[in-house]
């Protein structure tokens, strides 16, 4: 079993998209055929991740969402190297956008934890072989 895509169902799309494509480095990419509207972000040529907008207080939807979309509130990462870490860092300080970075898990991985938007958390890991030099 392969995973196909994540869909985020959030308040303010366009805020958590500008955080996946200027700070995680994604791709803006076209609505994949056959599929709901909304935010489509890429990895290379894979759609990874889809934002649907929440309809907003006034009950008008902005975007239109299907009720079957998956909602949830964490989204791991995997950081490839320590320069690649770094830069994560430099680019969430620029853009004063909140992070913490927690001590290595029990697999001595260095997670930093980053809220992009209201009730939705992303997690990026970076694994200790990548951490050579890294202080």
């Amino acid at each position: 079993m392969q995973l196909d895509h994540i869909t985020i169902v959030a308040g303010d799309c366009r805020r958590l998209r500008d955080f996946f494509v200027e700070v995680a480095g994604m791709q803006d990419g076209p609505r994949p055929p056959f599929a709901v509207a909304g935010h489509w972000l890429y990895l290379g040529h894979k759609a990874v991740l889809h934002l649907i907008e929440r309809p907003s207080p006034s009950g008008a939807p902005v975007v239109q969402s299907r009720e079957s979309a998956a909602r949830i509130d964490h989204l791991a990462l995997r950081v490839d190297s320590a320069a690649q870490w770094e830069q994560l860092l430099l680019r969430l300080a620029e853009r004063a956008i909140a992070f913490q970075v927690a001590p290595p898990n029990a697999r001595e991985e260095r997670q930093l934890f980053v809220m992009p938007a209201p009730g939705v958390r992303v997690e990026f890991v970076i694994a200790r072989q990548h951490l050579a030099g890294y202080g």
